[in-house]
């Protein structure tokens, strides 16, 4: 628990509910905010993010709709041409395929095919990832589709504090915003305090949540904690690890995630997406581009392995673990010693 002031501690809060009191804070703030989706009013959503919304605001402002997600997203896109504020919820991350011919032709595009006459303030919140025992089109890390639709931004928090504050600076954007929720830390907790919510960094900063000199550790969203206990585990083999979570996919931190790995020399890029076509390749070149003199080794890459998601009995392979995060890290220490050696590749 966190203490804001002598004699004064939070009460834990789960990364869903502040999810939740951002929703409901940039409604009773603005009353263009708008929320819509399947299930969302009067069952309050799936994972109950916002549970209380159309009881306070009514169901014109937290709207059900039906099972129609290109619908929901074309709705969305006539709600912002008209000077509203949607916030779009997809119920499950492959669930919001339909709607990606309305979010390419249309989300994506309109401030440029306007310039600028029309913003496309249109935040669309996707549970995404595994860990839940879910089952196909339930657990799906679909990033690297938004990652290459140029005109949207792509963020993914990993801690409460970011979840109120980014998806707070998504709302407010003029631009659309994909806002990635990790299911699995939806019910991790932290002494937040909802009324004095700590300023963080908007979209676009990456934050370093460990310091290190052995060697960088880049990730966001569910693979953050997967990041921290590996390098905690990695210190009893004398290796420092630091630890960038970035928040922000698009825009991208570059400053912040050079600027470790010219200190570090190594670099390994962690997530649950495919590797194949994933982030990590996109992030691993900027790195090998911007920072070649300084690299010890060659930039590594921990990801999902590149099939259909699996059945959930399967999942915990599928996944990102400690044990393939310290494996990537001994093979950098391989790398750097044969290097060092005069290897020749």
């Amino acid at each position: 628990m966190t203490t804001a002031a002598v004699g004064t501690v939070h009460r834990a809060t789960a990364l869903a509910q502040a999810l939740g009191r951002a929703l409901r804070d940039a409604m009773a703030e603005d009353p263009s905010v708008h929320v819509l989706g399947e299930d969302v009013g009067t069952l309050g959503g799936v994972f109950r993010v916002t549970d209380g919304l159309a009881k306070e605001f009514g169901e014109d402002r937290c709207t059900d709709t039906p099972l129609a997600e290109a619908g929901i997203l074309g709705a969305a896109v006539g709600m912002a041409m008209y000077g509203l504020r949607p916030v779009v919820e997809m119920q499950f991350d492959a669930f919001a395929y339909p709607a990606f011919e309305q979010l390419v032709s249309h989300v994506s595009r309109m401030r440029n095919r306007t310039r600028g006459a029309l913003p496309m303030p249109i935040t669309v919140r996707v549970p995404y990832g595994g860990g839940i025992g879910g089952v196909e089109h339930h657990s799906d890390s679909s990033e690297a589709y938004y990652l290459a639709t140029p005109g949207l931004h792509v963020v993914a928090p990993a801690t409460v504090a970011d979840a109120y504050g980014l998806l707070r600076a998504a709302i407010a954007s003029d631009d659309p915003v994909i806002f990635l929720e990790p299911k699995r830390l939806y019910w991790s907790k932290d002494g937040w305090d909802p009324e004095r919510p700590e300023q963080v960094p908007g979209i676009g900063r990456a934050v370093v949540r460990r310091q290190g000199t052995s060697a960088t550790l880049i990730t966001y969203g569910p693979s953050v904690p997967v990041c921290m206990e590996a390098a905690e585990a990695a210190g009893a083999e004398g290796w420092d690890l630091e630890v960038i979570d970035l928040r922000s996919l698009v825009p991208f931190d570059e400053e912040t995630v050079c600027a470790s790995v010219r200190r570090t020399g190594r670099a390994v890029v962690v997530h649950e997406s495919t590797g194949f076509g994933g982030p990590g390749g996109e992030i691993a070149a900027r790195i090998t581009e911007r920072c070649f003199h300084h690299l010890e080794a060659p930039v590594l890459r921990v990801a999902g392995f590149d099939i259909p998601y699996p059945p959930p009995m399967l999942e915990k392979h599928q996944l990102p673990g400690v044990d393939r995060v310290l494996d990537a890290v001994a093979r950098l220490q391989w790398e750097s010693e044969w290097t060092s050696e005069g290897g020749v590749r």
